[in-house]
């Protein structure tokens, strides 16, 4: 059985307890969202097996029982890689001897050789130098490449983009993602950064207060409204488009969505690659006639599939305290969000199965790294 089965109880400081009982699939990367105090690290520390659940408690991996009413594996048994937030590089140690180390601490062969680590991160430039002379970014680099060369059967990564300013982040996460795609290794990534998140993973974990409030494909998940993600500030739907051409006189691309035309910002990409978009409901809005000399080029036909469980009618407004409603709109097999006033969805008379247009600004559209299978 492919997957990663979860029956854990653990009790933490001044009345904290993770309490989980799920199965996440063992393929892939799965990403565990949250806010601080949430309790991803403690589960990821549980799942090593840093930290002990209380007796009762499952941990199955694959066709490997970590922890039951019998058994517990020691952390050192279970093959599993672990970044930190912070690199703990050895700084005795310069990068060659930090990646020899984890060379000789593999308990079983494995098929990721230290050439290939090397050349797919980058590091033969740094094999020299000590954890001092590196970056932040180009530390956690190495961290990755020492984890992989364990020849773990799993890769935990606790928020290792954290200490990492916006560019070196942006390129940590590119290496992450070469890794999904070439490796089969599946990946648990814990992040309180929904914008990280939508880049890499493909099934995300939300927990809040140690305890899992909803799981599933983070395509699917991103574009509900009955999830705590589309009521966050950042709500954003994500789709995945195909590369269609470049527009060289206006410095754009177009995106074929679904069988319509999206323009973003020059990409440095060829046509035909599927690229994940991000789309940030507060940017869409809607409209019942399709605008004509509007400035605003995204203009996509789509369906009202749902709104938000609420009355906007002006007698209610004050009982909703909220002056704004969600939508979720279909564009044939995906789903866009919007974000507009209760006034607008009540003049508009908005009800399900309206045939609408969706106005998109192109500046908020955020286009992800990472190719799509």
């Amino acid at each position: 059985m492919s997957s990663l089965k979860l029956s854990i109880v653990y009790p933490g400081d001044q009345g904290f307890e993770l309490r989980l009982d799920c199965e996440l699939p063992a393929r892939g990367i799965t990403a565990v969202y949250g806010p601080s105090g949430s309790g991803k690290s403690t589960l990821l520390d549980c799942i090593a097996g840093l930290r002990r659940p209380n007796p009762g408690s499952i941990l199955r991996f694959r066709d490997e029982t970590w922890q039951d009413m019998r058994q517990f594996t020691a952390p050192w048994e279970r093959r599993i890689g672990y970044v930190f937030q912070d690199a703990r590089l050895f700084p005795h140690l310069n990068v060659q001897q930090n990646l020899d180390y984890a060379m000789t601490r593999r308990s079983q062969p494995g098929d990721i050789s230290l050439d290939k680590v090397v050349k797919w991160l980058e590091l033969t430039d740094l094999l020299t130098r000590t954890p001092g002379g590196l970056s932040a970014g180009q530390k956690q680099r190495v961290a990755i490449g020492r984890a992989l060369l364990c020849a773990p059967r799993l890769l935990l990564l606790d928020e290792p983009l954290a200490n990492l300013d916006h560019a070196a982040s942006q390129q940590c996460l590119g290496y992450l993602q070469r890794l999904g795609a070439e490796l089969d290794l599946p990946m648990l990534y814990v992040s309180h950064d929904i914008e990280e998140v939508s880049q890499l993973a493909d099934y995300l974990v939300l927990m809040d207060q140690g305890q899992l409030v909803d799981k599933g494909p983070l395509l699917e998940l991103c574009s509900r409204l009955d999830t705590r993600l589309s009521h966050e500030e950042q709500a954003a739907a994500i789709t995945v488009a195909t590369i269609a051409r470049h527009d060289t006189k206006y410095g754009l691309t177009e995106l074929n969505l679904e069988g319509q035309p999206l323009f973003v910002s020059h990409l440095p990409h060829v046509p035909g690659q599927r690229r994940r978009v991000r789309i940030p409901a507060r940017d869409v809005s809607v409209c019942r006639q399709r605008p004509r000399d509007s400035s605003i080029l995204n203009i996509l036909p789509v369906t009202l599939s749902e709104l938000e469980a609420s009355d906007y009618k002006t007698s209610d407004y004050k009982k909703s305290g909220d002056a704004r409603i969600l939508l979720r709109l279909s564009l044939g097999s995906q789903y866009l969000l919007a974000r507009i006033t209760r006034k607008s969805a009540a003049e508009l008379q908005l009800k399900v199965g309206d045939q609408l247009f969706a106005q998109i600004k192109s500046a908020a559209l955020l286009m992800e790294a990472a190719d799509q299978p």
